[in-house]
């Protein structure tokens, strides 16, 4: 990590994320992996069930490996594991997710109930609908709206490729990941609309959910006042459509109650 992210050398655990999860009335979250290992897996998944505000994982398995089938099965008996994630926007080719070896590992997912989240620039979105056409019946969620140059005010070619897309009915939205793309402990709520305006539009209220990216957010704002920037957007909708956003949907869509009974 650079001297800029400096507040990030340090560990970030439940207890920390409990106080600020009640502060806005949020019931629990879901862990999310950052490191391309099985021993991560493993640990976040001994914290989940260790600590009840962790309601599901994402973690993370290498689809390309011939030990998948087996570490599916192993795995996937965890009640709490909702999901896994590559780090896609890291690898130097921008097509990885197309490779067949990957392509094939995808396509083990879906018995198994588990959703795969895309972890992307605006540069690979057009090779993520190439991915989510290939498999209809798999659930993905792109996360942190694909991270637009939100700091540049920038919304070409990304709208047009997000709008691409949010075509594909199998892939929800996550509503995160926006204040690190801005300027940094420098940006306004306002600076979000015109992307937020899109997302909402590209994909409709039922397939987005809240996201924190806590604790990668601190880099460029707490945690309250970035929770707040979708919060406050989705006060002109219906309660309903708010509790949809908040909550309902990741619950659906990670099959949280289902995977936990």
């Amino acid at each position: 990590m650079s001297e800029a992210m400096g507040i990030l050398k340090r560990d970030y655990l439940p207890e920390d994320l409990q106080p600020l999860l009640s502060s806005l009335r949020f019931d629990g979250c879901i862990a999310v992996q950052v490191r391309q290992s099985l021993e991560e897996t493993r640990w976040l998944l001994e914290l989940a069930e260790r600590h009840d505000i962790i309601q599901g994982v994402v973690g993370w398995l290498d689809l390309r490996s011939p030990e998948l089938p087996d570490q599916l099965e192993q795995f996937a008996r965890h009640p709490k594991l909702v999901g896994l994630r590559h780090i896609l926007q890291d690898e130097p080719d921008d097509a990885f997710m197309l490779r067949p070896e990957f392509r094939q590992g995808i396509a083990q997912l879906q018995p198994y109930g588990l959703v795969y989240d895309l972890l992307l620039f605006p540069k690979h979105l057009p090779f993520a609908s190439k991915l989510v056409a290939e498999f209809p019946g798999q659930q993905f969620v792109l996360d942190h709206i694909a991270k637009p140059r939100i700091v540049d005010g920038q919304l070409s070619p990304w709208r047009e490729d997000l709008r691409e897309l949010a075509t594909y009915p199998n892939v929800a939205c996550k509503l995160s990941g926006m204040v690190t793309e801005a300027k940094w402990n420098g940006w306004l709520p306002e600076d979000f609309h015109s992307y937020l305006d899109t997302v909402f539009e590209a994909f409709g209220a039922d397939r987005l959910m809240i996201g924190s990216d806590w604790p990668v957010c601190l880099l460029s704002g707490d945690y309250v006042s970035t929770m707040q920037i979708v919060m406050n957007y989705v006060k002109q909708l219906s309660i309903e459509t708010q509790q949809a956003i908040l909550g309902d949907n990741c619950a659906r869509l990670y099959r949280i109650n289902s995977r936990s009974s």
